[in-house]
């Protein structure tokens, strides 16, 4: 079924002018002594080390490039069990970070599953600042960290708390969907939350006729594609994804007829529909380890076929590379130093947060 609605900031006549205003981030804050800088240099007991980690990445990073990142990664390892933290990181991560600092990896539904269960003092979460906050929602006790806070996105950018009142005061009793990629503002403002691998089963599990998901307009369209829910959508985009194309996909195809694609649900639509398969993270990699096509393109965050080939080297990937330049905000320097100096913590006002962790945790307990 076709959206029935798309609206957006300009559509609310009684909504302040200017832009949209970034959720808040966390400042830099610290509750103990920081620990003085480790070595980093390269020497032979740091090779012994971190062989056994370079050998899962030796497929994606070239032996030149593992002697300037082994020391960091070393001693993230090493601060990690002195400070009792845990590493999460998304499956948009860098290779060095995914396969070599954190303790799990996954999308961001297997990611908020996981800090529910996570039992160390401080989580530092390796992705963009919504994944932190979820993270925080999930865990109020713990102390979360975030390696760079400006690490932001498109997506949770592209709307506010006052949009969703906005948008329940012109649809009066429609329940309201919001994808985990908005601020914990948003969070606290809807009925429930999804990520690309359940979004249909939430919109479904409302049981309403029609049902508002937000922010991005192309998750929601691949939604309504799969469902009888009339679905209103909000304008948002996430600017990694909206830049593929289809035109650019039938060109691979054309180069290799024999050549698999497989696309996240955030693309446009005249993309997945040249797409074999389209799934969320999680579910394309599931894919890649369960068919092994021969030659993949992997339409995403390209960080992920690196990831994908790290596990699966027999997978030749052909990349139409879109980088995340918020993800990429995140590296082994500044996780080395969120865990020196503690710093960069997440924060949200307690009484925004037991509303928001409704909306997350509804969606968590979700049952098939």
């Amino acid at each position: 079924m076709p959206i029935t609605g798309i609206y957006g900031p300009d559509d609310f006549a009684n909504r302040p002018q200017g832009q949209v205003p970034a959720p808040p981030r966390a400042v830099p804050a610290r509750t103990g002594p920081a620990l003085p800088m480790p070595s980093l240099e390269w020497t032979a007991d740091v090779e012994r080390a971190t062989a056994p980690l370079y050998e899962r990445v030796k497929h994606v990073i070239p032996p030149i490039e593992w002697p300037l990142m082994a020391p960091t990664i070393k001693a993230i390892n090493e601060l990690k069990q002195a400070r009792g933290a845990v590493i999460l990181a998304h499956n948009y991560q860098a290779p060095e970070i995914f396969h070599c600092v954190a303790d799990i990896g996954g999308d961001s539904l297997q990611l908020a599953i996981e800090a529910t269960k996570v039992k160390a003092d401080i989580i530092v979460q390796c992705g963009v600042h919504f994944m932190a906050e979820t993270s925080k929602l999930l865990n109020p006790d713990k102390m979360v960290l975030i390696p760079d806070a400006r690490a932001g996105c498109s997506l949770a950018d592209s709307i506010t708390g006052a949009d969703v009142r906005l948008l329940r005061e012109k649809f009066p009793g429609v329940p309201v969907v919001a994808y985990v990629n908005t601020s914990a503002e948003v969070k606290a403002e809807v009925d429930i939350c999804c990520t690309s691998s359940n979004a249909v089963q939430v919109v479904e599990s409302l049981n309403s006729p029609t049902v508002i998901f937000l922010p991005d307009r192309y998750l929601a369209s691949y939604v309504a594609s799969k469902t009888d829910v009339k679905i209103i959508a909000w304008k948002g985009a996430c600017e990694v994804h909206e830049r593929f194309t289809g035109e650019e996909l039938r060109a691979y195809r054309e180069a290799d007829p024999s050549v698999q694609i497989i696309a996240h649900p955030e693309c446009p639509p005249d993309v997945l529909a040249e797409a074999d398969f389209t799934g969320s993270t999680a579910h394309m990699i599931n894919w890649v380890r369960e068919r092994r096509p021969r030659r993949l393109v992997m339409i995403t965050e390209c960080s992920m076929a690196d990831n994908v080939r790290a596990e699966l080297p027999d997978v030749e990937m052909l990349r139409p590379c879109n980088l995340c330049p918020h993800m990429k905000r995140i590296t082994l320097a500044n996780i080395l130093d969120s865990l020196l100096t503690l710093g960069e913590q997440v924060t949200i006002d307690p009484a925004l947060a037991e509303r928001a962790r409704r909306s997350v945790e509804r969606m968590i307990n979700l049952k098939n």
